[in-house]
């Protein structure tokens, strides 16, 4: 696919070019009349042009009986109810985003520019969604791309047929993507979706969370040069990255402590931290929901992170903070564990824990790899365990770019560090403390006897950076449906891109200047950890923007690991029905009632009214030849399980100890009309504490993308001493889906009950 052409701010490239040129002699084999002919193309014809823009979409309103089919798939008769299931995905990027825009190199893998409305005729046509919502990373998000973005939704929405039965709902947002190497001040990534649409109803800018290096691009421009000259064809998307970064750069950052609608367009505006986030939404006083995601994946959460200093007044609004992305691409951030990847001493420094029966800790694996190479170095046994423990230090000491610190590393030498080998697709370096189960079970103690808690609803999403929403739809294409990212072949320019270094017998601390963008996080081992993604379900009386809105505002909705799983979860008390998400007192002890229904069973390929909708080409360019497309068999249920949570009490209270997972487990007998429990909390009126219930409904086993991430070889003991990667590159063969067996499943919102006073 060639990529569109970018905007370039600089005036000539042939001084790069053959600056790019003398740097690599390996081009130099090519013919000089060819070599001259290419530097003249470049020169020419490829340098200049304009910003990418919003995109055209192309696929129309999908047809009525399309819907009507869809609808009443999702629709089904169990007397819990006569709303009907929408099925969607709040978290979708497209190359306005950073990150996005990087990783859609074609040499790297990527499939070039998929601005906004790509994502439109994804979402309708590819993954059949109800809803979706745009959510770039606002510090690339200018004054240009906002109002582009705008303007995309609307005509996305304006693509949907009649507004009170539309095929598709699209939602505006943006992500504010915060991260900080200190624990103290790491409050991560969260989206803010909202309501409306027009200009008049939404802020006039993006909100960004302070970024270094933000106008930085990650390569510099002899290597732009380099790979425009390797991968002629794309030419003009290589030469376009310098002038994507250049439009971040010239546009100023706003003015601190003035009133978010008296700045001025034109201007990148930046909130710190959540406090001043919701500050700032509550100053334009829209109808917004903000919702955390990536909580525990630890690529860019510090190891010691915690939510504990958000659940205050300042840094928590209630209303706004109603929903938590459970499940995404990037893993499952559900389950709390006791084990640390870092501990705190007592005076307030870290140190590397030591390993567990089921975690050995990231720290302890680097010098477990110092120590093996200073023993096949020669070195004596005094020498090389001061070097070992030196490399679980400096490991600690350089937080998420801990990998850093151990020269030459690769992929295996790591084995299953980090990992939590008895959670469901748990994502890479997983941090405990950043779960919806630990942040369920924390209460937030103030001064004078106020406390909070969170009253989060479940939702999963894809957290997309190719424009694809809603990629869980088939366990297809690794490197097509999720965010594998790595050079094609074995040439010059993947080896340029990542920084390589000899395996050296000691390790080496983090200098003050860190490494390089492309190098601080190990991508290369991330490759093993991407899923497809989840979605997010709600129970609504409509397909309308409003009905969707307001199932959304109940959290009457509820996660899925990427299969549409058909999901009930209620409190029964008498003739009441209080549905998931609520919070509710009561003076009984609480019943509930949940039923499930597995998802239907994929057909391979995409049915006709996409091929009709979107023409063949581009069916297979976009939706890679695979669309949503279900048959008339479901998936059978093999259980149902109940997980209850106590809030803390007092400050103290040991977390791990509230949370009981699984409380009550339910076998399904394999019906396909579904699977239903009925159950009561006897316990509940003699403790005397508010509980909270969520429900979990697990399919039958299927093959999954990366369930099983590193792909361990174990030991007699049960210790992982080999592994095989999933590379994003050319090591793992391009028809490898890396595939393994996992039960896909579904999460409910809780129901949070407190005792009757």
């Amino acid at each position: 696919m060639q990529a569109k052409t970018g905007h370039i701010s600089y005036l000539s490239c042939a001084p790069y070019t053959m600056i790019a040129l003398s740097k690599r002699g390996a081009l130099m084999n090519r013919s000089a009349p060819a070599l001259l002919l290419a530097i003249a193309c470049i020169a020419i014809a490829s340098c200049g042009g304009e910003p990418e823009t919003r995109g055209v979409i192309l696929g129309e309103t999908l047809p009525a009986d399309v819907v009507k089919d869809k609808s009443a798939r999702q629709t089904v008769v169990t007397g819990d109810g006569d709303s009907q299931i929408l099925f969607g995905d709040l978290h979708v990027h497209t190359t306005f985003s950073p990150d996005a825009f990087i990783i859609a190199m074609p040499l790297q893998g990527g499939s070039g520019l998929h601005p906004p409305a790509d994502a439109c005729d994804f979402a309708r046509y590819c993954s059949s969604l109800d809803f979706w919502s745009v959510n770039d990373h606002a510090e690339g998000i200018t004054p240009r791309r906002w109002a582009e973005t705008r303007e995309s939704i609307r005509e996305c929405n304006a693509a949907s047929g009649d507004p009170a039965n539309p095929d598709m709902v699209s939602f505006l947002g943006w992500e504010w993507s915060q991260v900080n190497t200190d624990p103290s001040r790491h409050y991560g990534h969260k989206n803010v979706i909202f309501m409306d649409t027009a200009d008049a109803n939404v802020p006039a800018r993006a909100i960004a969370a302070p970024r270094k290096r933000l106008a930085q691009a990650p390569i510099g421009r002899a290597l732009q040069l380099m790979m425009s000259l390797v991968d002629f064809e794309n030419r003009q998307f290589y030469l376009g990255i310098q002038g994507y970064y250049d439009e971040i750069a010239d546009t100023p950052v706003c003015e601190k402590g003035v009133h978010t609608r008296e700045l001025p367009t034109q201007c990148l505006e930046i909130a710190e931290d959540p406090r001043e986030l919701f500050t700032k939404l509550d100053q334009w006083g829209y109808d917004s929901i903000v919702i955390p995601h990536g909580n525990s994946w630890g690529m860019n959460t510090p190891a010691s992170t915690t939510f504990d200093k958000q659940l205050n007044s300042e840094q928590h609004d209630a209303d706004r903070q109603i929903l938590f992305e459970i499940y995404s691409g990037h893993g499952n951030a559900e389950e709390y564990r006791k084990w640390r990847a870092s501990v705190k001493e007592g005076d307030g420094g870290l140190f590397c824990p030591q390993p567990s029966d089921d975690y050995l800790p990231c720290c302890h694996r680097a010098g477990e790899i110092i120590r093996e190479r200073c023993e096949q170095a020669g070195e004596g046994a005094a020498v090389c365990q001061s070097r070992e423990f030196e490399a679980r230090q400096n490991f600690v000491d350089a937080g998420n770019s801990g990998h850093a610190t151990v020269p030459g590393q690769q992929v295996v030498d790591w084995l299953n560090c980090g990992t939590c080998p008895d959670c469901f697709n748990e994502p890479m370096d997983h941090r405990p403390g950043a779960t919806a189960q630990y942040a369920l079970a924390i209460t937030g103690f103030e001064e004078g006897g106020k406390s909070l808690n969170f009253r989060f609803g479940f939702i999963g999403a894809s957290d997309n950076h190719r424009g694809q929403s809603g990629t869980g739809y088939k366990e297809v294409k690794r490197k097509f449906m999720t965010e594998t990212f790595g050079p094609t072949s074995a040439s010059a320019i993947g080896s340029l891109i990542r920084e390589r270094q000899d395996p050296l017998p000691y390790s080496e601390p983090l200098s003050a200047d860190g490494v390089s963008l492309m190098n601080a996080r190990n991508m290369e081992r991330q490759n093993s950890f991407w899923l497809t993604g989840g979605l997010v379900a709600t129970h609504s009386s409509g397909r309308d923007r409003v009905s969707i809105w307001n199932g959304l505002k109940r959290k009457e909705v509820y996660a899925t690991s990427g299969d549409r799983i058909l999901l009930w979860f209620d409190m029964i008390n008498g003739e009441q029905r209080v549905p998931m998400g609520s919070e509710v007192s009561s003076a009984i002890n609480p019943s509930f009632k949940v039923s499930a229904l597995g998802a239907f069973k994929q057909k391979p390929g995409c049915p006709q009214h996409a091929i009709d909708g979107l023409g063949a080409q581009r069916v297979q360019s976009l939706c890679g030849g695979e669309c949503y497309n279900p048959g008339d068999e479901r998936y059978r249920l093999d259980r149902i399980e109940i997980v209850r949570i106590r809030s803390q009490l007092t400050a103290d209270e040991d977390v791990g100890e509230l949370i009981e997972d699984p409380w009550r487990s339910f076998s399904c007998d394999g019906d396909p009309s579904g699977c239903s429990a009925e159950f009561s909390d006897d316990e509940f009126t003699a403790t005397g504490r508010e509980a909270i219930y969520y429900a979990r409904a697990i399919q039958e086993t299927t093959a999954m993308i990366n369930a099983d991430n590193v792909r361990c070889e174990y030991d007699e003991n049960g210790l992982c001493i080999k592994v095989e990667p999933c590379y994003g590159d050319y090591r793992t063969d391009s028809d490898d889906d890396c595939l393994a067996p996992e039960q896909q499943r579904a999460w409910s919102s809780p129901i949070f009950v407190t005792p009757q006073e």
